[in-house]
């Protein structure tokens, strides 16, 4: 049998050019891959056929979108992750998941090889080759585009020589890239960071500033992850998928940023994450009340560095293990509702309740029924405040 490669193929111009561009120029077999995380448009028989019709020996198609939420969203949601405080790492999230796959098919089809379509300037092609890195180390690794000169106009004259079964002539202006979590736009006029974006732009979110009713809602969460939503038990999936409906329909989660890419480069990139944005915000206001003080600022760096692991393609990494069971288990108590009110571009929480809440109302009231003793914070004051009194006297002599 002849050598061959798992190919992560997406159904467009440049993987499906790339079956035949790898079978000129390696003389293998190419097994096209694809990965349903969520990102709509065609369905999967469809990219299947079409990838058979470019070329492939085999293709393979898989319906992912439950694993997806459930074994990558809902970990980003429990570490509250938000790359650079504000990119909720839509595309960084599918690319774990996508290795997975396509480790697992060259384990299944004898493959050597794995190929895929990024580009040397961004962030996924580190996501692609680290992950296989550490899930299947012996594989080489093919990058057409990268490294054998495979520029669109070259795709373009491949696909109409052969004849192959794409239509190459729509050429969006943006660098679009979707999944169940958002949406990521790039390129075109975009890269002008003065530009502003258009409507045109956008496709998961509404405009914010139309004038339209409140949406208000319940989410319940169990150990951090969702579970309802207006007492309606629902799947990871189902929850994301409501949330983007429901956030999306009021203009919820459009971001504008220019970000640190891996590489080194700043690039511009506009996201849409309605729902990644809402559930976020409200796993977090949970948090507030279930998690004690010194666990949750801790937390917060754990969060912070979980983000960025998973940014620069380290999901399959020893700290990411590591920091996985830590967060997993800051999450034991977060259990509870949370009302969030959707408006005008925001997700903003109205209200929570929890069983397991650390909120006294007994402590914290300053009307009758208070239970504090006022007369404590004197003497902790004295203390706490010891070391820096102690120091600024030494100081004074000193001067």
């Amino acid at each position: 049998m002849s050598e061959r490669v798992v190919l992560a193929y997406s159904g467009g111009l440049d993987t499906s050019v790339a079956i035949g561009w790898i079978a000129e120029e390696t003389g293998a077999e190419v097994v096209a891959v694809a990965i349903d995380c969520g990102q709509g448009g065609e369905d999967l028989e469809t990219v299947r056929q079409r990838a058979l019709d470019c070329g492939a020996v085999e293709a393979v198609v898989a319906d992912a979108k439950d694993e997806f939420a459930e074994q990558y969203c809902v970990p980003a949601l429990q570490a509250n992750a938000l790359y650079m405080d504000r990119y909720p790492l839509v595309s960084a999230l599918s690319r774990p998941l996508i290795v997975k796959h396509l480790a697992d098919a060259a384990r299944y089809h004898g493959a050597t090889m794995v190929s895929h379509g990024c580009t040397g300037k961004g962030n996924d092609q580190v996501r692609f080759e680290a992950g296989l890195a550490a899930l299947f180390p012996e594989l080489k690794v093919l990058a057409p585009v990268r490294d054998s000169g495979m520029t669109r106009d070259k795709a373009i004259a491949f696909a109409e020589e052969k004849g192959l079964p794409i239509d190459v002539s729509k050429k969006s202006p943006y660098s679009i890239d979707q999944n169940l979590f958002g949406r990521a736009v790039e390129t075109g006029f975009l890269e002008d960071i003065w530009n502003g974006p258009i409507e045109d732009v956008y496709s998961y979110t509404e405009d914010p500033g139309k004038p339209r009713e409140a949406d208000e809602l319940v989410i319940t969460f169990s150990g951090g992850v969702p579970t309802a939503i207006d007492g309606k038990e629902l799947t990871p999936l189902q929850i994301i998928e409501e949330m983007n409906r429901r956030a999306g329909a009021q203009g919820v989660g459009r971001i504008d940023m220019v970000e640190d890419r891996l590489v080194g480069i700043k690039s511009r990139e506009v996201y849409e994450a309605p729902g990644a944005i809402a559930l976020i915000a409200a796993h977090q206001e949970l948090e507030n009340v279930t998690v004690e003080r010194e666990l949750a600022r801790f937390k917060r760096g754990v969060d912070q560095r979980w983000g960025e692991l998973v940014y620069d393609g380290l999901w399959f990494s020893p700290l990411k293990d590591a920091l996985d069971g830590f967060i997993a288990d800051a999450n034991k108590h977060v259990s509870g509702d949370v009302r969030v009110v959707l408006h005008g571009g925001r997700a903003v929480v109205t209200g929570r309740r929890s069983e397991e809440s650390l909120y006294d109302y007994e402590l914290a009231t300053y009307d009758t029924g208070d239970t504090y003793d006022q007369s404590m914070a004197r003497g902790f004051i004295d203390v706490w405040s010891m070391p820096a009194k102690i120091a600024s006297l030494r100081n004074q002599r000193n001067a």
